[in-house]
C-alpha cells in the first residue's frame, strides 16, 4: 500500500472576543461567502507561523498563540489531500482593515447563520466552536461524496 501522497496544507483562524467572531466575506467566486481568515502555508513554513501570515495579510490584526483545534480534509481532482488546519484564538492585537480576499468584520456567534456561509462552513464552523470534535473531511463512497465530522 502506498505510504505518501501529495498534499497541500493551508489554514484558517477563528479569531474570538467573548460572545464575537471575526468573519471574512470572501470575494473568492471558486469559494464566496462567510467564513474565517486564512490560506496557504508556505513551502518550509511552520503551520503556526503560516496562519499568523495569512491573519495579518487578511485582517491587518496580529495574532498571538494560535491553538490548534481541528483539521478539514479532502481529495482534490488531481488526487492530492487537501489539508486545512483549523486554529483558533482570542490573543490578537492591530487594527482591523479588509483585503482583496474579502471585507473582514465582527458578528456575534450566535448570528452566523443569518448570513450567506462559504459552503459547508457551518460544518467547519462546529468544530472551531467544539470540544468534542477534531476533523471534518469528504470521502467517496459509491461514487458519491460523503461528509464525515469525528
Amino acid at each position: 500500500m502506498r505510504q505518501s501522497e501529495q498534499a497541500i496544507f493551508t489554514n484558517m483562524c477563528m479569531i474570538y472576543n467573548k460572545d464575537y467572531i471575526l468573519v471574512q466575506d470572501r470575494q473568492n467566486p471558486d469559494w464566496p461567502g462567510v467564513t474565517f481568515p486564512g490560506g496557504h502555508v508556505e513551502h518550509g513554513e511552520s503551520f503556526v507561523e503560516s496562519v499568523k501570515r495569512e491573519v495579518f495579510e487578511e485582517t491587518g490584526l496580529i495574532i498571538e498563540n494560535p491553538i490548534l483545534c481541528g483539521v478539514k480534509q479532502f481529495q482534490t481532482k488531481q488526487n492530492e489531500r487537501y489539508v486545512v488546519l483549523f486554529f483558533k484564538t482570542n490573543q490578537f492585537k492591530g487594527n482591523l482593515k479588509s483585503s482583496k480576499e474579502g471585507d473582514v468584520f465582527w458578528i456575534e456567534k450566535e448570528n452566523l447563520i443569518e448570513y450567506q456561509l462559504a459552503s459547508d462552513f457551518l460544518d467547519m464552523f462546529n468544530i472551531f466552536d467544539s470540544d468534542n470534535m477534531s476533523e471534518f473531511y469528504y470521502y467517496k463512497e459509491h461514487g458519491k461524496w460523503q461528509k464525515k465530522v469525528l
